[in-house]
């Protein structure tokens, strides 16, 4: 039994449904009892904030729903869902929903998202960036990063069609099974064949696509860097590993999937996505503490155009520790920079 086989997950999506529908039903007896709580517990309208937020992403979740089952049905029963109208439709959806998840994130945590000024962004106004192709490659810490991301990537200025490698596990979220699976993305189970998976799916990238990758594979913890050195060291790569141990934030990057998406699409420019501010949001406990945050997300955007790239396996894995390392570098001088005013 594997995640991907979809007669699996309808139930749960079903169940899923059933079970968004009767909180939204009573949010507003859950909010009346949030506001009577949030003076008595610490933080300011703690319980308040967080559950508007939860009942705004679950509101959001089921109107997803609601309208990937309508494109459903107007395609014919699915019939011209991979057709170019109806996958826009899917990315027009998909970036209207995550415009709203991440703009009630900024109102309700008090979240600001900015960049550190240097280099070419997406968050730039009117500045449109590369006009090719694009891989993306990110650190990944926390879990609204994913989200930012993708947002950034699809906003009124910059408008991509992101295409993405996730975990299999991902598709446990209704709404990331259905339109992504509908859409080019690449699911994967960390050591089975996602490199092959993640070539297929740079294949023919088009001026407006972006491919997003997150090379570490997870989210950093001491223990999963531990694992990792060890790992390099086990395959005889001492040079990674001694590169691993001096990196203090980010996990090693695993090299096959990003090589592949370059071999697939040599055409493609590649851009860096360095962030700090959400590193210490990792469980459920950590985000309830963390609220609101009052601070900022501060991003780097490191553009290389596709002629700069280097050639060769060899030289693109040395070139994406010496990436990495940079991006370790950048996290550990910006990670404590005060919120801006």
């Amino acid at each position: 039994m594997t995640l991907a086989r979809t007669w699996l997950r309808r139930p749960f999506m079903i169940a899923v449904v059933l079970g968004l529908s009767l909180l939204l039903t009573l949010a507003p007896v859950l909010l009346l009892v949030g506001a009577l709580a949030s003076p008595l517990l610490p933080g300011r309208w703690r319980p308040l904030r967080l559950l508007a937020f939860l009942l705004v992403y679950l509101a959001l979740e089921l109107v997803a729903l609601v309208v990937a089952f309508a494109l459903w049905y107007l395609s014919g029963f699915g019939w011209q869902l991979r057709s170019p109208s109806y996958q826009a439709m899917h990315y027009w959806v998909l970036r209207r929903v995550l415009h709203a998840v991440v703009l009630a994130a900024r109102w309700l945590f008090r979240l600001r998202i900015r960049t550190d000024g240097l280099g070419w962004s997406p968050l730039d106004d009117g500045v449109p960036g590369s006009e090719n192709a694009m891989l993306v490659l990110s650190r990944h810490a926390g879990p609204g990063d994913s989200f930012l991301l993708v947002e950034t990537l699809m906003n009124r200025d910059h408008l991509r069609r992101p295409r993405i490698v996730l975990k299999s596990t991902l598709q446990l979220d209704p709404v990331v099974d259905i339109y992504l699976n509908r859409l080019p993305s690449a699911f994967v189970t960390p050591g089975r064949s996602g490199p092959e998976a993640v070539g297929g799916l740079a294949r023919g990238l088009g001026t407006e696509d972006a491919l997003l990758i997150f090379p570490e594979g997870g989210n950093f913890t001491a223990g999963r860097r531990r694992k990792a050195i060890a790992s390099l060291r086990g395959k005889g790569l001492a040079t990674e590993a001694d590169a691993a141990e001096r990196m203090q934030h980010l996990l090693p990057p695993r090299p096959g999937g990003v090589v592949a998406a370059l071999a697939a699409a040599p055409h493609a420019d590649v851009v860096f996505v360095a962030h700090t501010g959400l590193e210490h949001l990792s469980t459920a406990a950590d985000l309830w503490r963390g609220l609101p945050m009052d601070s900022d997300v501060l991003m780097r955007w490191d553009f290389v155009a596709a002629d700069d790239v280097p050639a060769g396996e060899a030289a693109q894995r040395q070139w994406l520790f010496d990436r990495w390392a940079e991006m370790d570098r950048w996290v550990e001088e910006n990670r404590r920079r005060p919120a801006a005013a």
